[in-house]
């Protein structure tokens, strides 16, 4: 059995064939993906397999395919500002990919419901915003985990512009989760294995699409003695920035801004270079997931199409071949170095030490 996508050296590598394969069809779900390294997520030991166009679980951590994350996120049709929850946050994978589409002014919440899934997640959450080039690229909503069974959220609950639920939904549970949302608001959810966009159109209204044929674990029901009450599952506040952190996201704006101007005025390009890729038999898009094992894997076709002949390959490579003797051959365009120019330049500010360090998130790099 195979993946919907050749597997990837690297995350670009994987979102590549994801683009390709037109799972990801929009700049900026594309640019998020980029953004955040799914090896990241993976434990040490399982790195190696981080992206491939698989399921991964261990214990209780786990991480949807590629593939069905890049329909999630083109689903959710993310827009800066917007409030997103996040039933079955897992990792937080997700979670970050879309803080860095909502922004500062959004809102990003996670039910998860084991407590050492959440923490697993606080540490990846932490070591993102400590370590990533990629989080002083962007303006970030950062995402609030809290543990819970989603299915016993509080009644008296906020509603949100944005939902997904990362577990098959039953049948009898659809309109709990339709409450949840404000009108104009999208849900994507596994419900009787459709990965399903429900759209509320109005107070008492809905529009369902089927996306994709899935397979996904069921939401787990609290199990408890008749009689007994469960705790119900309070989501974060949705608070008011302070006047200083505003302030802190709009220097940084500011001074992003001025630095993209000036890199513009002065013409300079940021090359980076291109590795060649290995060829790769492509299958065919697949609509079926599977679970073998503690693996989401999708289904097989039963053929294979090669989209390549030896005559067009030997075309590719002396295309290659011009390509890199144009690379070689770049006049006045000036390759600068993979550098952090918004630290740079609030390191040059005439500031004192202390408001540098809170300026770049006490990021030490």
């Amino acid at each position: 059995m195979g993946g919907a996508v050749s597997a990837g050296e690297d995350n670009d590598d994987l979102i590549d064939n994801l683009k390709e394969a037109q799972y990801i069809r929009t700049d900026k779900v594309e640019q998020a993906f980029r953004a955040i390294d799914r090896g990241d997520y993976y434990l040490e030991d399982y790195r190696d397999n981080a992206y491939k166009d698989l399921a991964w679980k261990h214990g209780n951590i786990h991480l949807s395919a590629p593939c069905i994350y890049s329909e999630v996120m083109e689903a959710l049709k993310l827009q800066p500002g917007l409030a997103f929850l996040n039933l079955g946050s897992g990792t937080g994978y997700l979670s970050t990919m879309v803080g860095l589409i909502v922004g500062p002014f959004g809102v990003n919440h996670g039910v998860e419901l084991h407590n050492d899934v959440v923490e697993y997640a606080r540490e990846k959450l932490d070591d993102f915003i400590k370590n990533s080039d990629s989080f002083d690229k962007f303006e970030f909503c950062e995402p609030v985990f809290v543990v819970g069974n989603c299915l016993e959220i509080s009644t008296d609950s906020h509603q949100y512009d944005r939902i997904y639920c990362g577990a098959g939904v039953q049948k009898d549970h659809e309109n709990y989760m339709k409450v949840l949302l404000n009108i104009g608001g999208i849900l994507v959810m596994p419900i009787e294995d459709q990965l399903t966009q429900i759209t509320r159109t109005g107070q008492c209204t809905w529009e369902s699409k089927n996306i994709l044929a899935v397979s996904f674990a069921p939401l787990v029901q609290q199990s408890r003695a008749d009689g007994d009450k469960s705790d119900a599952v309070q989501l974060p506040p949705v608070t008011v920035r302070s006047l200083q952190d505003l302030s802190r996201i709009y220097i940084r704006r500011t001074l992003r801004a001025l630095a993209e101007e000036d890199s513009q005025d002065k013409g300079l390009v940021q090359r980076v270079p291109q590795k060649r890729k290995r060829r790769r038999c492509r299958r065919r898009r697949i609509s079926t997931y599977v679970f073998v094992g503690n693996q989401l894997i999708p289904q097989t076709v039963e053929s294979e199409e090669e989209e390549q002949t030896e005559e067009k390959h030997k075309e590719e490579e002396n295309h290659k071949e011009v390509e890199e003797e144009e690379d070689r051959d770049i006049g006045d365009i000036e390759i600068l170095k993979q550098v952090n120019v918004l630290r740079e330049q609030i390191m040059a500010l005439p500031l004192p030490e202390s408001l540098k360090a809170y300026l770049l998130y006490y990021r030490e790099k």
